[in-house]
């Protein structure tokens, strides 16, 4: 009926599937998650940590952009709150979070 006779393999036989061979598909899965932890996820990580520590230091005086594009001068902190004047007698509150940056005090100029 056949030609040939059929001969199994037995488990353990088949060839680069012994020790280190048959873990090493796994390798470069494992170089790609370390180099996205150290090139993508650890900076991202400290520079929210730099973020939050900045909007935290909000203080009266201090020049601020709201996630609007809104630039003014704080007035007042409470708690997660901030009051900033826009313009001369235009004041609006905004949440600490939604600061994207914080310029610091300003000096007039010296004429």
């Amino acid at each position: 009926m056949f030609s040939s006779p059929a001969y199994a393999q037995t488990i353990g036989s088949a060839p680069g599937a012994t020790g280190f061979a048959a873990y090493s598909g796994f390798i470069p899965i494992v170089l790609m998650v370390v180099i996205f932890y150290f090139l993508l996820i650890r900076p991202q990580q400290a520079r929210a940590k730099q973020h939050k520590a900045m909007i935290e230091g909000a203080k009266k005086g201090d020049v601020v952009i709201t996630g609007g594009g809104l630039v003014g001068r704080v007035i007042k902190v409470d708690g997660d709150e901030v009051e900033v004047e826009l313009a001369p007698s235009v004041r609006v509150r905004a949440i600490k979070s939604t600061l994207t940056e914080v310029r610091g005090t300003t000096k007039p100029a010296n004429d």
